[in-house]
């Protein structure tokens, strides 16, 4: 990519300057709460020895990388000429909270300071709807009391849930994002936290190199509930985002379930065609973290097989330690296939 072309960013994760700016927004109890104990999500006890976020990211005026509007806007935004970026924030491990009460006003807060403070800074900004789903019932009136501002583009929940996304219980959230025209987005958030299943089918990992590798597994379940469940039948114009989820994993994925489904369609009678077509057309992918081999031919091979240039868009994921930036990444791809990646197809998703 060259800095001509437009770029929209879908997972750029803004952060608290501290909890305190929560609590404007925030009735009793949960001020107190938040006011005398933070935000109070169980940690997943891994520890990374370069940390979560890159250093340089650190606003001049202090606090955590990524809390500064006009810091973002000179860091990111204009240093490589993105049209609009996704706030995706960092509560998505909400679903890692028991009560549900107390996890559905957070993240409702949330979006209020995102609403106030975020959003006036600049003209890049599009937010996204935090959601607990702990109780569905809650995400929908969260779903509905914002989901006419312009500016917020999604919904959005943590990957780290205590069964797969397709499973009824979610169906509400879907059927209101559905009603509203916007997209569910899901992110990395709490697997592996304290009273959440273990991070993966094996179990729990000794290291955070294995925690973090192993994050696309996740996504692999949920999307095969997705598919299974009938969610894509039953909510016919929702669209899923998957973010920072991988996606070399995705040919896998979509091969070995179109195989079993012939096999085994008699299970799932309310599926009218192949997994992998529900896939192509309700599923949408963020690059980072892009898996790019030594051979450049070989991602082309993949990105063959899943029909990347219509289900790809860029992400940064500004501003963790490993994020991408778009003049450093997919520059073997065709001008066509970069223009969809890197702006149109969220253009069009996002409705920008």
């Amino acid at each position: 990519m060259n800095k001509e072309m437009k770029c929209i960013d879908v997972d750029v994760h803004n952060d608290l300057k501290s909890p305190q700016e929560l609590l404007p927004y925030l009735s009793e109890p949960w001020r107190s709460r938040v006011a005398s104990s933070g935000l109070g999500f169980p940690g997943h006890g891994y520890w990374s020895p370069v940390g979560v976020v890159r250093k340089d990211c650190i606003p001049p005026s202090g606090g955590p990388s990524a809390s500064d509007p006009d810091y973002l806007v000179k860091d990111l935004v204009e240093q490589f000429n993105m049209d609009k970026v996704i706030l995706t924030g960092n509560l998505t491990n909400s679903s890692t909270i028991h009560d549900p009460d107390y996890a559905a006003a957070l993240v409702s807060a949330y979006n209020d300071h995102i609403v106030a403070d975020w959003l006036p800074k600049h003209e890049s900004f599009r937010g996204s709807i935090t959601v607990a789903p702990q109780d569905p019932s809650l995400a929908v009136r969260e779903i509905d009391r914002l989901a006419d501002h312009p500016a917020m583009v999604q919904v959005l929940m943590g990957s780290a849930q205590r069964a797969g996304l397709g499973q009824r219980q979610f169906h509400p959230i879907y059927e209101a994002a559905e009603r509203h025209g916007l997209p569910i987005a899901i992110h990395p958030g709490g697997e592996g936290a304290a009273g959440m299943p273990a991070p993966t089918p094996a179990g729990y990992p000794t290291r955070y190199l294995e925690w973090h590798t192993c994050l696309s597994q996740n996504y692999m379940a949920h999307l095969t509930s997705l598919v299974c469940e009938g969610v894509f039948e039953k909510f016919p114009k929702l669209k899923f985002v998957m973010l920072e989820g991988g996606i070399a994993w995705l040919p896998h994925l979509m091969w070995r379930l179109d195989k079993n489904y012939k096999a085994l369609r008699s299970s799932v009678p309310w599926l009218k065609r192949l997994p992998s077509e529900y896939i192509r057309e309700h599923c949408m992918f963020s690059t980072q973290p892009i898996e790019e081999p030594d051979d450049p031919k070989q991602l082309i091979s993949i990105f063959d097989m899943i029909d990347a240039e219509n289900i790809l868009m860029f992400s940064s994921d500004y501003p963790h330690w490993d994020n991408d930036m778009p003049t450093e990444i997919l520059k073997r791809l065709s001008s066509e296939a970069r223009q969809k990646i890197f702006y149109d197809n969220a253009k069009a998703l996002y409705r920008i």
